[in-house]
């Protein structure tokens, strides 16, 4: 969000290069996503009230063979099958989205007419000063871009080269949690497998049979739960994420275009309306 001073700043059309020297505004900590904290807690809380209501103990449910069966295998497949820059981003997308970054396009809008305004009197040479405190990293990059290439058409083509580059980097990484989603079921019924076979050597006694039995299908809901309650729910926001940071992307190239073509403030709002 753009900080209120640079507002100010951009509205009064300052263009006498006193921003020079400043330093950019103070990035602050993403606060907690709280929505996404609470999903995860009523996600478990109904898995626990569930198992409960089988009057079942809790710790039946812990099995060491089964949760080194299903995590280990999955993790193994995922290495073998994903890239490995994509399961580090993946990691770095899921940390994330528990602290996502917010964006007020309402303010962003404002701050790109503001350089829309300067760009109209001073020519595009006077936000360069002002490029170092833009809200949005991709905003500097796009601004500084805009003032280093003369043609229109090469700067909208770069710019969009680099959004669907961006786009599809977060499909990738959205993948391969995917994968990991769809392997890990499967290796769940491994683990069931596993130990049916354990409980068929001790067949001669029939009082462990049925615990046996029971114990074996634990590594099916390790399986069941790890997909669907984490690997896949966590793909699906991370596209969202990809999905709204692209939309954002379009919306400060249609700004950066207006630079390029010395549009009105008022018709550049206008462009703006849709995307927010």
């Amino acid at each position: 969000m753009a900080s209120p001073s640079l507002a100010h700043e951009l509205s009064r059309n300052d263009l006498s290069g006193h921003n020079e020297g400043k330093q950019p505004a103070r990035i602050h900590a993403h606060p907690l996503d709280w929505w996404m904290l609470a999903g995860v807690a009523i996600a478990i809380v109904a898995t626990i009230a569930g198992i409960a209501l089988t009057h079942a103990k809790l710790a039946y449910f812990f099995q060491p063979t089964g949760a080194l069966i299903v995590l280990g295998g999955t993790l193994g497949v995922t290495l073998m099958t994903a890239p490995r820059l994509s399961l580090l981003r993946s990691a770095r997308r899921v940390a994330g989205l528990f602290r996502p970054r917010t964006v007020s396009r309402e303010a962003l809008a404002e701050e790109m007419i503001g350089y829309a305004r300067s760009t109209r009197k001073a020519g595009m040479l006077s936000i360069e000063p002002l490029i170092a405190r833009a809200s949005h990293p991709f905003l500097r990059d796009m601004m500084a871009l805009a003032i280093e290439v003369k043609s229109r058409a090469e700067f909208q083509a770069a710019v969009e080269a680099k959004a669907r580059l961006r786009e599809r980097q977060g499909e990738a990484d959205a993948r391969a949690l995917e994968i990991a989603g769809g392997f890990a079921p499967t290796i769940g019924v491994l683990g069931t497998v596993v130990g049916l076979i354990d409980v068929l050597q001790r067949f001669s006694e029939p009082a462990t049979i049925a615990m046996g039995i029971g114990t074996a299908f634990v590594s099916t809901i390790y399986g069941l739960a790890l997909a669907n309650l984490v690997l896949l729910p966590a793909a699906c926001r991370i596209r969202v994420n990809v999905a709204e940071e692209f939309e954002l992307e379009e919306m400060m190239l249609e700004g950066g275009l207006g630079l390029f073509d010395a549009t009105h403030p008022a018709l550049l709002r206008e462009r703006f309306s849709g995307y927010l």
